[in-house]
């Protein structure tokens, strides 16, 4: 008995390296693909600038980050505009929709989406300097397309997973898998059209939206520049406008100024 718990013990190690192999390797054909780390680590800001659709409906958007995790969205829709910032300490927004036009720091829940999102260089590239881990879970198929699934396990608890095409090895859908308050958020982005920027490809179409709902917003960017210079105060939540003190209503001038008439001279008394 105990030769074959042995080996059957080292068969089990064996294969759990081999993953854990495959799924390094697998990172770093992807990042290779994209353009090679050393190339993506030579882009430290970013201006992205787009179109988003949902059904009838659009609106202007707009990114803006810069190394290692700075972000500013926006969101235009008839000359009125809502940002999203994070500027690697605090999130804030001017939400206009809402009747809100003063800055506001963020709630907890949504702080912690964007705060995701303003990792400059997404969590594959040094993920385990990040507190990140990486599994490989075999084949999956995206819209009847075989593709590698990567399970990627966030420092704060949260999942992404990876979908890469094994022709170009670049991802073409990300799931994310949210524990809120106790509550399972899921949503995916199914990314396209990549394009080179400085030696490195991005994907200039997204649409994303609930991983249950068929009714998902695109975004088809027209143009992302990169080692754009970008000031820090951008990221900075502005400061609220002083209220102005309550109006005092003094006399006018005119009337201050006027001397007041003498009195009449009165008669002598008899």
């Amino acid at each position: 008995m105990r030769p074959t718990l042995s080996i059957l013990l080292g068969l089990v190690c064996c294969s759990a390296l081999t993953v854990a192999q495959t799924a390094d390797e697998l990172v770093a054909k992807n990042l290779q693909a994209k353009g090679g780390v050393e190339k993506i680590k030579a882009i430290t800001s970013q201006r992205e600038v787009g179109r988003f659709q949902q059904g009838q409906f659009t609106a202007q958007v707009g990114q803006e980050s810069k190394a290692p995790d700075l972000l500013r969205q926006t969101f235009t829709i008839q000359g009125m505009t809502q940002i999203q910032a994070y500027d690697g300490s605090n999130g804030w927004q001017i939400s206009p929709f809402e009747g809100r036009k003063d800055p506001e720091l963020l709630g907890e829940d949504d702080l912690r989406d964007l705060v995701e999102n303003a990792d400059f260089y997404g969590p594959l590239v040094d993920y385990k300097e990040k507190g990140n881990t990486i599994e490989y879970l075999g084949h999956d198929s995206v819209d009847g397309d075989d593709v590698y699934k990567l399970k990627v396990t966030l420092k704060n608890g949260d999942i992404l997973n990876y979908f890469l095409d094994p022709d170009s090895m670049l991802e073409v859908r990300i799931e994310k898998i949210m524990y809120i308050r106790g509550a399972v958020h899921e949503s995916l982005q199914d990314l396209g059209s990549y394009k080179q920027v400085n030696g490195v490809y991005f994907p200039f179409s997204i649409e994303s939206g609930s991983k249950n709902s068929p009714n998902r917003a695109k975004i088809t960017l027209a143009s992302i520049q990169v080692n754009v210079p970008i000031d820090d105060s951008q990221f900075k939540m502005p400061a609220a406008p002083v209220l102005p003190s309550p109006q005092k209503h003094e006399e006018p001038t005119e009337q201050k100024k006027k001397p007041k008439a003498p009195d009449a001279e009165k008669p002598p008394k008899k």
